[in-house]
Parts: C-alpha cells; structure tokens; sequence
C-alpha cells in the first residue's frame, strides 16, 4: 500500500468521523421518539443529512486541524434536544436515550468492520476498490470504537453520566447530576494530564482488536493501517 497523501487521508476519514457524529445524535433523537418525545423530529433532525447536524466548529474545524497536526481524530455535532418532561419514565427513558448514542457507535463500528472484511476478499483482484475500502473501514473502525467508549465515560454531560443516573438512587443521580456544569472542564483535566487515556485507551483496543479479527486483518496490520492514515 502506497503512502497516503493528506488529501487522500481527508477524503479517507471524511465519512467515517461525519457519520459517527452525526449517527450517534440522530439515534438519540430516534429512541427519545419511541419513548414518546417527538422534540428532535419536529426539529427536523431524524434524518441521515449531515447539514442538518454539522456543528461548524466540532463537526469540521476541530478534526481538520488535528488531522492536519497528526493527532487523534475526535469531534462533535449538534446536540439532539430531548424535551425529557415528554418522556413515559423520565429518569429511566433519559438513561435509554443517551444510551442509544454509544450502541449506534458500536453498530457502526461493526458495518466499518465488514466493509473492511470486503475489501480483504476483493484484494488482489479488485485492488482498485479494495484499498479504499480497507482504509476507509479501519479508520471507521478507529473513530467509532473511540466514541463509543469515550461516550460511556460515567461522568455528565457525556452519555455514560446519565446512563448512570438512570441506575442510582433518586438522591445519588441528583448529586451526580450536580457534576454537569463542570463535566467538560473535569473532562478536559483528565484528557491533558492522561488519565482519561490510561482509562479509556484499554478498553478502546480491545474494541478495535476485536474488531480487526472479525475484520479478518490481523491486529498489527491495523496498526499499520492506522499509523499510514495519520500520516505517521
């Protein structure tokens, strides 16, 4: 496989990092409407359009410029809103809402992991269509397995504080619901001092490693793969 130029790594992970934003508020608006909030599809925001989504600083400026410097790839989109007085059980349905976001990651993750399953099966003979494939599946691979843990991180704002309010006591889930205001500065302090790596980072390769195999690529090729797309 040839070395990728940044044009070609943009265009490689263009999909991939709109899609697992994007996927991920369109399935909490999705399960927050089953559960009786119509809130996000009055907005016009159950549907698949990116534009709909696209936060102009998370969705595109900050995983451009960390592309660009060599960094991990991480962004966001637009919020979903969810009206949680319209839900049948606030406390549990708000838990199964934000747990929605994550599960559609890991979905993801796995429809990334058989398009890269294709391209192993056609290179070779299609070689064409095959690479893109592959880099593009294991960089979906990449970027979804880190939103799906990162999500499940059990601090508000993100989607595991609430899933783990939903499971504690009334009074306990209000004192971690306290938490909130302050969840990203909290969130940022253990990103710039590492701990949040050394937390999360275990159980995001486990993921991917999981995933490479069902992928059918062993796990140092993904590596490999990985370390070509950041232009390493």
């Amino acid at each position: 496989m040839d070395e990728l130029n940044l044009a070609q790594r943009i265009a490689i992970w263009f999909l991939p990092v709109l899609f697992g934003i994007t996927v991920h508020e369109v399935a909490h608006g999705w399960v927050a409407r089953q559960l009786g909030d119509p809130t996000a599809m009055m907005l016009g925001r159950l549907t698949l359009n990116p534009l709909k989504h696209v936060d102009p600083f998370g969705t595109v400026l900050v995983p451009g410029i960390l592309l660009l410097f060599g960094g991990v790839i991480f962004g966001w989109a637009k919020p979903v809103p969810v009206t949680w007085q319209n839900l049948k059980q606030p406390k549990r349905d708000m838990a199964l809402v934000a747990l929605a976001g994550p599960s559609a990651n890991l979905l993801m993750a796995l429809f990334w992991a058989l398009l890269v399953k294709t391209g192993v099966a056609l290179h070779g003979t299609f070689s064409w269509i095959a690479e893109p494939l592959i880099f593009m599946g294991i960089a979906g691979i990449f970027i979804n397995a880190i939103l799906f843990v990162l999500n499940l991180f059990p601090l508000p704002p993100l989607d595991g504080g609430r899933v783990l309010a939903g499971l504690l006591p009334n009074r306990l889930a209000w004192q971690l619901g306290r938490l909130e205001p302050y969840g990203l500065i909290i969130l940022l302090v253990l990103l710039f001092t590492g701990l949040l790596g050394k937390v999360i980072w275990p159980a995001i390769a486990t993921v991917q490693v999981a995933l490479s195999f069902l992928a059918g690529i062993p796990s140092e090729v993904f590596q490999a793969v990985l370390l070509m797309l950041f232009g390493a």
